[in-house]
């Protein structure tokens, strides 16, 4: 069975209507990165910024991703960025649009599309960002408290027939909620955990 090519995927993904997010949403915020990318990032789904703007990672989260992997030495063009949900799930606050955890249904009816992309780049690991990226991919059990840091494995999917390593890491939103003073070490963890990734790729 071939395996459909990302822009073909992303044309698709751009229509999709299998939830009722797409309806408050600006657009489809699909992957990027390379098509043979070693390495993919998952997170949760699409901020206000990357809403506006039709690209993943994009807003305040996205910077402080670009400045770990710069850290952990992972080269952000080298990487295919996604999110599990591709639409953004909001709630407002007075004229300001907040992040609203998208719900089961919601992350079951973006699951072809990951796992699509998935098919696609083939990457050699995955870089789970947060709880609702990594319980959407590896199922309901895997917490990201008690199992960052390893590599685990996304068994296999369609046309993928063997395991894809995986590792879970915090979301970068979440070093941004914390106290300041705890920022620092948040922020020296997820950069632990990307070098992890990265020496699965480039054992020292």
């Amino acid at each position: 069975m071939k395996t459909p090519k990302l822009a073909d995927i992303r044309r698709e993904a751009a229509g999709c209507t299998a939830c009722d997010l797409y309806a408050r949403a600006t657009q489809t915020v699909f992957g990027e990165g390379p098509p043979d990318a070693r390495m993919m990032l998952i997170g949760e789904q699409p901020g206000d910024h990357e809403d506006r703007e039709g690209h993943p990672f994009v807003g305040p989260a996205g910077q402080l991703l670009d400045r770990a992997l710069r850290d952990a030495d992972v080269d952000r063009d080298d990487v295919y960025v996604t999110n599990a949900v591709k639409h953004f799930s909001w709630r407002p606050a007075g004229k300001v649009r907040l992040h609203k955890k998208p719900n089961a249904a919601e992350i079951r009816a973006c699951s072809p599309w990951w796992r699509a992309e998935l098919a696609a780049v083939r990457p050699e690991i995955v870089v789970l960002l947060g709880a609702t990226a990594a319980q959407a991919v590896l199922g309901p059990k895997v917490r990201v408290t008690r199992d960052r840091g390893t590599i685990l494995a996304i068994p296999p999917i369609e046309t993928v027939a063997t395991e894809t390593p995986a590792l879970v890491t915090i979301h970068p939103s979440a070093i941004l909620r914390m106290e300041r003073a705890d920022r620092d070490e948040g922020f020296a963890a997820l950069v632990r955990d990307l070098e992890v990734a990265a020496d699965h790729l480039n054992p020292r």
